[in-house]
């Protein structure tokens, strides 16, 4: 026994030892913090725990009687557990038991219920087998019934449209016809059925005969042959109408066109080709003639003919197709008789009557395609919206329209527009040709104007004014363009445009550039005597205040011209059909006023630039190396500041209107007069140190007024643009910087070549050897330098012309002399 305890308690502890996740669930179930309950529970520490010293083990009696206290406690717990577990399978199979049973009684009754289910629906089915045959019945003696009074009624009602037929009884036919048909239409699947074609064959042939009756009344009434009508409105051709409508179409059309062709049988007898009326001056009478027709149908066939026929419109529609046919005839027959004023009282007259049938109708029989609606074309921007109906002195507005004003509504387009005038347009060539003759001589009476009147006198206060004879031309343009987008919108339209191009061209040779002031070569430049003789005030400029100011009006009118002209562009284009459009382009005589600004203005460049010539040759003829002393700015300075007072201000007030020009004036001077500058700069030679310190406070002085050029003289002080100061800057640094270079000292050669390096940027030899003529330098110093120069350059950036750009941020090198830092504070002090 003693031997198998071991294997027992080894047993007992694989069986207590539980799986994780057991344990786990029973923690949650049972939770304890007795220490017998954890699953990592150690008898010794539990021991341990309990006597810690020898003295406690006092207690031990005490301690051993609670554990068999609490094992007993746990044994019969257990135990009654156990006793428990016996009934519960005996128990679990009972209720099995009893489960099963219930879900058989279950079956049972369900069963039951199917199979009572089922007979009452084979019940159900029996009793309603009889009542379907009878819906059946029903339904099958109902539709027969239906068919049977639809045959009654179409038999009785081809017998009774048979007979009303033979009587002319128009008005009952009328409703009678429309039933026959509505009922015959129920019958179209039973059309194998010989009785019922034979119903639609005798329709057909009622209709038939009806339509030839009711036109053979028409014909009687009112016969096609003859100018007097015998017949007249009646009860029986307004019910014969009243058929006419539910026949076929065609006998509809076929009243029509006979009763119109009848009513506009005398308007061609009275206006025949050999007729006196028939010609343009007697157009009137056509139109008057219509007029009473119309006014007597009115009154006499108004309530015959249905309303929706619309009667009224197409009598009229058929004499414009008449009178268009009859016109052209007779305008191919007689060409050379045709003149402007009667080609355009014809016009006139014709698209007035146009106006009068937009007025009158609704232009609801124009869907043949004979004349179509034209399409409404997007609202328009462009400052040439004027009330185009209005008189022929209306000017152009040239000023960009507000886009917070209401424009005017836009006329609805007349339907009618063309029906009748589309035969004038293969004949105006006859208005083209007389435009261009009349514009002809409006451009010579402009010339003739401009010599006898002489040119504008100088306005300072209007800022240029623009030359009248423009806003004439584009007001007489503007006329034609309206009067001829009312004869025609096609080929007319480009003939025209091809005109207007062509007086433009002229407008701009003949009186723009044709009185430009004439440029003559400059006389020999002035000495530093005569300079230093004259007084302030009494240098002329080239061209006199007049021609300035002629200049300038030139350039306003230009410009006034290009704005105009791309307004006319865009006007043409939608006055033209789309198909045309592509074809109408201003473009190269936009380019021809472009060309005209740009020799105003360089006309205005060339006279500053020479008037400042003769200072500029002084300068370069001074003895720069006998100047002693620095002292105000030389004469030939102010020379120059006074050439750019005297012409700036005149040419700024007279292009207030085109500022931009104005600052194309001003960069254009700059970038003449730099260069021009330095390259006397250069001829300035050999040059003393006081010279050049001399150069450099002028150089300075320029300096200052080119970048107060656009404001000088001007009471607003307005900031120069940034892209004319940027050039001034610029160019008159590198003058700057090219005295400086002067001024430094040659020895060591080393230290000036970096020095010319750093400060100018120029790889050019020709420029380094300038600088070495204006330190006067003998030949011999001056091919040492220059040897030394190409040692020393740095090589040229890839893609560059050898020439650096000029650096505005140059510090002074440590080598530069005192001298010039000591003109450098003179400078400062001054400003």
């Amino acid at each position: 026994m003693e031997e198998d305890e071991p294997e027992l308690e080894a047993g007992l502890e694989a069986a207590l030892e539980l799986a994780p996740a057991v344990q786990a669930a029973i923690e949650q179930v049972f939770p304890s913090q007795d220490p017998l309950d954890r699953a990592d529970f150690n008898a010794v520490e539990y021991i341990n725990a309990l006597f810690p010293t020898e003295q406690s083990l006092a207690n031990i009696d005490e301690v051993v009687n609670k554990i068999r206290l609490k094992i007993r406690r746990l044994d019969d717990n257990i135990r009654t557990v156990v006793r428990g577990q016996t009934n519960v399978g005996q128990d679990g199979r009972q209720a099995l038991e009893e489960a099963q049973k219930a879900i058989q009684q279950l079956f049972g009754k369900i069963k039951d219920i199917k199979d009572k289910a089922e007979k009452s629906e084979q019940m159900v089915k029996e009793i309603t087998r009889d009542i379907k045959q009878l819906d059946h019945a029903k339904r099958h003696l109902t539709t027969s019934i239906t068919t049977l009074n639809h045959l009654h009624m179409l038999a009785g009602g081809v017998d009774s449209l048979e007979a009303m037929t033979r009587r002319r009884q128009y008005g009952e036919v009328a409703n009678l016809l429309q039933g026959v048909v509505n009922v015959l239409e129920h019958f179209n699947k039973y059309m194998g059925i010989p009785q019922i074609r034979q119903l639609s064959e005798r329709v057909k042939a009622a209709q038939n005969e009806l339509g030839q009756q009711i036109l053979a009344d028409f014909e009687e009434a009112f016969p096609s042959q003859g100018t007097k009508r015998t017949g007249g409105p009646s009860n029986v051709l307004r019910d014969a109408c009243l058929v006419a409508n539910v026949l076929d179409p065609r006998i509809k059309q076929e009243i029509i066109k006979k009763f119109i062709k009848q009513h506009l049988s005398e308007y061609l007898v009275l206006f025949q080709e050999n007729q006196d009326v028939a010609w343009l001056d007697k157009i009137d009478r056509r139109y008057a003639w219509i007029k009473r027709q119309l006014v007597d149908y009115e009154e006499k066939y108004g309530r015959m003919f249905p309303q929706e026929w619309c009667m009224t419109e197409r009598i009229a529609v058929e004499f414009c197709h008449v009178t268009r046919a009859e016109l052209s005839k007779i305008m191919r027959t007689r060409a050379k008789e045709i003149e402007v004023k009667l080609l355009l009282f014809a016009i006139q007259r014709t698209t007035n009557f146009e106006g009068f049938l937009a007025k009158r109708f609704s232009g609801c029989t124009l869907a043949d395609g004979t004349v179509k609606k034209p399409e409404v074309p997007p609202p328009s921007t462009n400052p040439f919206l004027e009330d185009e109906t209005g008189t022929e002195t209306d000017e152009i507005v040239i000023e960009k329209s507000d886009p917070d004003k209401p424009k005017k509504p836009k006329v609805p387009d007349n339907p009618f527009h063309g029906i009748v005038s589309k035969c004038f347009e293969p004949h105006l060539y006859v208005y083209i040709e007389s435009q261009d003759k009349n514009l002809g001589e409006l451009i010579d009476r402009f010339v003739a104007d401009f010599k006898a009147q002489g040119p504008p006198k100088p306005n300072v206060d209007e800022g240029g004014a623009v030359l009248p004879s423009c806003a004439d031309l584009f007001v007489y343009y503007k006329k034609c363009m309206v009067q001829c987008s009312q004869l025609s919108t096609g080929e007319p339209m480009i003939a025209l445009t091809t005109i207007f191009q062509k007086y433009l061209r002229e407008y701009a040779w003949k009186i723009l550039s044709g009185n430009l002031p004439k440029t003559t070569s400059s006389s020999g430049g002035l000495t530093i005597t005569s300079l230093l003789k004259e007084k302030e005030g009494s240098e002329v400029a080239k061209f006199t205040l007049e021609e300035l100011c002629l200049i300038c009006s030139i350039l306003s009118t230009a410009e006034y011209c290009l704005a105009t002209t791309q307004q006319l562009e865009e006007k043409l284009k939608e006055k033209v059909d789309a198909s045309l459009v592509e074809r109408i382009n201003l473009t190269g005589e936009m380019d021809t006023f472009s060309i005209v600004i740009s020799n105003s203005i360089q006309l205005l460049v060339q006279d500053l630039d020479a008037a400042c010539d003769p200072a500029l040759t002084a300068m370069s003829k001074m003895q720069w190396q006998n100047v002693e002393h620095v002292g105000d700015q030389s004469p030939y300075v102010t020379s120059v500041i006074l050439h750019i007072k005297q012409n700036v201000p005149i040419i700024r007030d007279n292009l207030a209107s085109t500022r931009k020009y104005f600052t194309q004036f001003c960069i254009k001077f700059a970038n003449s007069f730099i260069p021009k500058f330095i390259n006397h700069l250069f001829k300035c030679k050999p040059i003393s140190m006081v010279g050049a310190e001399q150069l450099l406070l002028d150089t300075h002085s320029l300096k200052m007024v080119l970048l107060d050029l656009p404001s000088i003289g001007s009471q607003v002080v307005r900031k120069a643009p940034a892209s004319y100061t940027k050039i001034v800057v610029k160019g008159m640094t590198r003058a700057e910087m090219i005295l400086k270079v002067v001024m430094a000292p040659h020895e060591p050669p080393v230290v000036f070549v970096d020095n010319y390096i750093k400060l100018l940027a120029d790889c050019s030899t020709d420029t380094f050897q300038k600088i070495l003529d204006m330190k006067g330098l003998k030949r011999s110093e001056q091919s040492s330098m220059l040897d030394l120069f190409r040692l020393r350059l740095p090589a040229p950036p890839p893609g560059g012309d050898g020439t650096g750009s000029l650096s505005l941020s140059t510090p002074t090198p440590e080598q530069e002399s005192s001298r010039i830092r000591k003109l450098e504070k003179l400078i400062k002090k001054r400003l």
